[in-house]
């Protein structure tokens, strides 16, 4: 597919500029002006219109947490406070209508992860938000290994009269989590140095081994001051870490700054001062943005629907933050954070060719629509009364 005379915002630092976007088996070939057409190739006339990498949205439950029917509540396995075995991609329903409706939002690529009632949730993966084979959508699995501190597994657990009923069950169970699996871990390399029999496989234990090895973050659900927490949890066992959520962060900037973490924020879509959302404020962005902090903004969804992406962007504009600063948020930021900024996150030769086309340019102009949602050079959204590609005979 070319993309021609569109308004580039490549999300790589340049200025917009007016150019073309070749995409060829799936990927960009090459970026331009007056780009000859390949035979065979579609053709889509961009004039007046804006031309993004698309969003990358990296926290939502889609395809898992059907919000009207508890049978299709598939991803969250609150039998165990303790489950790194258990894999979002296998409760993903790619054709839930709330996934189907995700490519109209600009999202070309999303993490789906498992719930957080439980302390040690499971694995999470990074997909395409097009298909029906979720195993295809798959940019990268896992991505992380979702934890959750505070109100959720305490909200589940407290109930039954189990543990863990505090923050202080809640830090016990994720530290004797980390530490067997460290001993699974380390038992299993003196295994291996000496040439001896391996330690009996522990599904529980392996599952956590890509964290401790670095392969994949921990994914922290938690807010306020379980921050802290979490970045105790990660240095002490050597983890990169995500922190989800993040409400009250403007509290932690030094903390947060100093631990590295990529923070994924939000969503602010319910009234502060509700429980453990006291806090949720878009101003916090623009402070980590200013600290140095890869800081993304998250729909959660379909606990907010997929457009909450947008939106929060141009909330943070109206914080302070620059409009494509803004726009890095869900775009090239979360892609850092979910590992896959080899693929997606900005216009660059040799990246997917995923691109979403507005009618503006999106966080400053309000009345910017999508037109447009192009994955891997497939258009999979067009908004109604636009003209699908020509195809160059």
């Amino acid at each position: 597919m070319l993309i021609q005379n569109a308004m580039i915002l490549d999300m790589t630092g340049r200025a917009p500029f007016t150019g073309d976007i070749l995409i060829q088996n799936g990927r960009i070939s090459a970026i331009g002006t007056g780009l000859a057409v390949p035979a065979g190739e579609a053709v889509l006339d961009a004039h007046g219109l804006w031309a993004l990498p698309g969003f990358v949205d990296a926290h939502t439950h889609q395809g898992g947490f059907d919000m009207l029917n508890d049978d299709g509540m598939d991803l969250n396995e609150m039998t165990d406070p303790v489950t790194p075995q258990v894999r979002a991609i296998d409760g993903c329903n790619p054709t839930d209508l709330n996934f189907r409706a995700v490519p109209s939002a600009g999202v070309t690529t999303l993490c789906v992860t498992p719930g957080s009632g439980n302390v040690v949730c499971g694995w999470a993966f990074a997909a395409k938000s097009y298909g029906s084979d979720i195993h295809e959508m798959v940019i990268k699995q896992p991505c992380a290994l979702k934890i959750a501190l505070g109100m959720n597994p305490k909200g589940v657990y407290g109930p039954k009269g189990q543990a863990p009923m505090t923050r202080m069950g809640i830090a016990a169970v994720l530290d004797e989590a980390l530490a067997k699996a460290s001993a699974y871990r380390a038992k299993k390399q003196k295994a291996l140095a000496e040439g001896a029999e391996p330690p009996a496989y522990d599904a529980k234990w392996e599952a956590m081994l890509p964290a401790l090895e670095g392969e994949v973050p921990l994914k922290i659900h938690c807010e306020q001051f379980d921050m802290l927490t979490a970045i105790e949890a990660a240095k002490k066992y050597g983890c990169r870490l995500t922190i989800e959520h993040a409400w009250s962060a403007d509290k932690y900037v030094k903390e947060l700054a100093e631990s590295g973490a990529d923070i994924n924020y939000g969503p602010v879509g319910v009234p502060t001062g509700y429980g453990e959302l006291t806090g949720a404020d878009l101003h916090d962005v623009a402070v980590l943005d200013e600290a140095g902090v890869n800081v993304s903004i998250i729909s959660d969804s379909p606990i907010l629907s997929e457009d909450i992406l947008l939106v929060q962007a141009g909330e943070a504009v109206r914080c302070g933050v620059a409009p494509e600063r803004a726009l890095r948020m869900i775009t090239l930021n979360p892609a850092k954070a979910l590992g896959v900024a080899d693929r997606v996150g900005s216009l660059e030769i040799g990246k997917d060719g995923d691109v979403v086309l507005f009618s503006g340019m999106p966080a400053r102009d309000v009345a910017a629509a999508v037109q447009y949602t192009i994955i891997e050079g497939q258009v999979v959204y067009t908004a109604p009364g636009r003209s699908a590609p020509v195809w160059n005979k």
